[in-house]
């Protein structure tokens, strides 16, 4: 048996989306001084869900995509489908998508407060369609619900430290790449683009056989992240990469994504990588209720299990893919980076990261540079190096001879992620973004 991927049932976790915005509200205000209320900052995702804004170029693709929710009978899908379809499909980019009840959600949460999308009238509309719809989410799910503040993870990565966020997120994934990848000379590798890759896939591969070994909730299934991510370990674990040849792995992993990931910073130097997900595209594809809010499907992450760290139980979080990234200098960020893409999050980050610090590139070139993703993408049923055609044909030859199941895909590749980045120049306090040419955010500056 397996958790549905789609439908009422996979709608089994609380969204926290809401109140991790609330908290970072409240420690803006508290810590930082910002003058900005809470209403204010919504105004205008309120206007422009009521007025509409242009389907986006990405849209109709990743919709297109989704061919198991297009394909589902359910009448828990028929509001979704009503809402965002038109003849069973997205419409085309440049189309008005308009939103007027999430319209009125987003302006009820500006008039009350974020807490009321867990408490209060609104909590109680989502938890009533929930239930009807054969949801197991309840009201006392939602009002339970609490953001935490933790502790970021560190890996030291050249003359700085690498930060992400803890289990249950992938995150000690990145730093696990960054960490074997510090211990060897990726300047040296990348003389040669084919060896070059061949270094990150495989330092990737020795970080996903500890994620997929360990990773969990950490109040439920321990996590020994502090020996995972020892400078010794990682040393050991790095020497152990066969320049010559890739290493057989099991299948395994996660295929699927409806992420944004945004980075920002301001004048003070404070900084931000941000990254919010339904996991799948569009997320369980139920809408609930009259509310407009389409509810996401991580708990589909979920394992049933008994032996897995990953296994269902009530209260738990599960595994997943979301990995901000910060790279630090003197303990001030320099380098704030954030990208959809499953799977690839830390093999795009691990790419960003020694671009620009090992190689000296420029941002914008390393985010538009030919990228990689070693895992499981949409709809393929095993692991295998997908790149994109950009890398070249004399480079895919050679990771093909060092053993690598290659996969070619377009130029510029869903595949791979649309990642957004922001290096601070601390000398000067010059900002430098990047946006990706793949998705559909452009840096902007205020």
């Amino acid at each position: 048996a397996t958790i549905p991927d789609r439908g009422p049932l996979a709608a089994l976790t609380v969204p926290g989306a809401v109140d991790g915005l609330w908290e970072a509200h409240r420690l803006s205000r508290e810590a930082l001084g910002s003058p900005l209320a809470w209403g204010d900052l919504l105004e205008h995702a309120i206007r422009h869900a009521r007025d509409g804004v242009a389907v986006p170029r990405s849209l109709p693709r990743v919709t297109a995509r989704a061919t198991d929710l297009l394909a589902l009978d359910d009448p828990a899908l028929h509001p979704w489908r009503a809402a965002y379809l038109e003849a069973g499909r997205m419409p085309a980019p440049g189309a008005p998508l308009v939103q007027p009840r999430l319209a009125r959600t987003l302006a009820r949460l500006a008039a009350s407060g974020g807490r009321a999308f867990y408490e209060g009238d609104l909590a109680a509309e989502i938890a009533t369609a929930c239930a009807g719809m054969g949801s197991p989410l309840r009201a006392v799910d939602l009002c339970t619900h609490r953001s935490r503040w933790v502790e970021p993870l560190t890996v030291s990565y050249r003359d700085g430290l690498a930060a992400s966020m803890p289990p249950p997120s992938q995150g000690m994934a990145a730093l696990g790449i960054l960490g074997l990848l510090d211990a060897v000379d990726v300047r040296e590798a990348a003389r040669d683009t084919a060896q070059y890759v061949h270094l990150v896939v495989e330092a990737t591969k020795l970080a996903f056989a500890d994620r997929d070994r360990w990773l969990a909730d950490p109040d439920v299934a321990p996590v020994p992240v502090a020996r995972l991510l020892d400078p010794d370990y990682l040393r050991a674990r790095a020497s152990a990469i066969d320049h010559g040849r890739a290493a057989a792995v099991p299948v395994g992993g996660l295929n699927r994504g409806d992420t944004i990931a945004c980075v920002a910073a301001d004048a003070d130097g404070n900084a931000v990588s941000l990254i919010q997900s339904l996991y799948h595209e569009w997320g369980s594809g139920v809408l609930a209720g009259e509310t407009g809010v389409v509810l996401q499907n991580r708990g589909a992450g979920f394992s049933l299990n008994p032996a897995d760290p990953n296994v269902l139980a009530p209260g738990k979080r599960p595994f997943h893919t979301l990995t901000p990234l910060m790279l630090l200098q003197g303990g001030r960020p320099v380098l704030v980076a954030g990208t959809m893409g499953g799977e690839g999050q830390p093999q795009t980050l691990a790419a960003l990261c020694t671009r620009v610090v090992d190689l000296g590139w420029e941002l914008q070139a390393a985010v538009e540079a030919p990228r990689w993703v070693f895992g499981r993408t949409w709809g393929k049923p095993t692991r295998a190096l997908s790149v994109e055609a950009r890398l070249g044909e004399d480079v895919v030859a050679r990771l093909r001879a060092l053993g690598h199941p290659v996969q070619v895909v377009e130029a510029w590749s869903d595949t791979m992620g649309h990642a957004q980045a922001l290096r601070i120049e601390t000398a000067s306090g010059f900002l430098i973004g990047a946006g990706d040419p793949r998705g559909d955010g452009p840096p902007l500056a205020a």
